[in-house]
């Protein structure tokens, strides 16, 4: 069985997109594998997420209560788009795992550049002066 997705015209994988294809390479191999163009695959996949997180973010934020403030519209406004998005991630993108899956297997190391986990590795310097202080005040 292959799993595809019609392409849409001119389109670039959004984050959802890039969210789910990391996640399925590593936590449905089997799957992923099934998966004749992943690119297209996770571009048409991350749009659906992305328009299913905005309808169901305006289904979950109602109407707007009499008097409400802008701060308090912009905060429901923020928590039905979170909560939607953990919705709609757990139904569409963030599936179980495949059996047999070691979560404790490497990864290969660092995320990719621009997947959204663009991160710098911390080593601590034990001659730096702030540790050496540290370990003064707390042996």
């Amino acid at each position: 069985m292959t799993l595809m997705f019609p392409e849409r015209e001119g389109s670039r994988m959004n984050r959802y997109g890039r969210m789910a294809e990391a996640y399925w390479r590593r936590w449905l191999p089997s799957r992923y594998r099934e998966i004749s163009d992943p690119s297209s695959f996770f571009t048409t996949l991350g749009q659906e997420v992305e328009e299913q997180v905005e309808t169901v973010s305006l289904q979950m934020a109602g109407d707007d209560p009499p008097g409400e403030g802008y701060l308090e519209k912009v905060g429901r406004l923020n928590m039905a788009r979170k909560q939607a998005e953990e919705t709609v991630l757990a139904e569409w993108v963030l599936l179980p795992a495949e059996p047999g899956v070691d979560p404790e297997e490497e990864t290969g190391g660092a995320p990719e550049q621009g997947s959204g986990g663009d991160w710098i590795p911390l080593q601590e310097d034990p001659t730096h002066p702030f540790w050496i202080e540290h370990r003064a005040k707390n042996p």
